[in-house]
């Protein structure tokens, strides 16, 4: 069990073409060594992944302050119904009721379909 296993938040950083770090707060959920998020899928983290898979990510509140150390990972956009089925099972189990609620608030508004769904996975740190 990693340490991020018990936040209930984490920053997601993804890079732009430049080499900057973004980092946005997320909610995710983990299975086996597999980390998933959601996002609006014409979110920024959405368009730099698809140029990238480096990723960082660490423990923070709400407001993104961080609450632990950056971690890297590999980061990757999935779109296969056996993955994005996965994700959504993790998410609900971590979420409950809240992620029902974002669930059927993203269907009220059209926004459910055009989620985007990201996996990532820690990478060992280089010596």
């Amino acid at each position: 069990m990693s340490d991020l296993d018990r936040a209930q938040y984490c920053s997601l950083a993804t890079f732009r073409r430049d080499g900057r770090k973004v980092a946005t707060p997320v909610w995710f959920a983990g299975s086996g060594d597999d980390f998933y998020v959601f996002s609006a899928g014409n979110a920024g983290k959405v368009k730099r992944l698809r140029n990238s898979h480096r990723a960082e990510v660490a423990r923070c509140d709400a407001r993104g302050g961080l609450l632990g150390d950056w971690q890297s990972a590999h980061a990757e956009l999935i779109e296969d119904n056996a993955s994005i089925d996965a994700a959504l099972r993790a998410l609900r189990r971590k979420y409950g009721w809240q992620m029902w609620l974002a669930d059927v608030g993203a269907r009220l508004t059209g926004r459910y379909d055009r989620r985007a769904y990201i996996r990532f996975r820690l990478t060992p740190p280089t010596p």
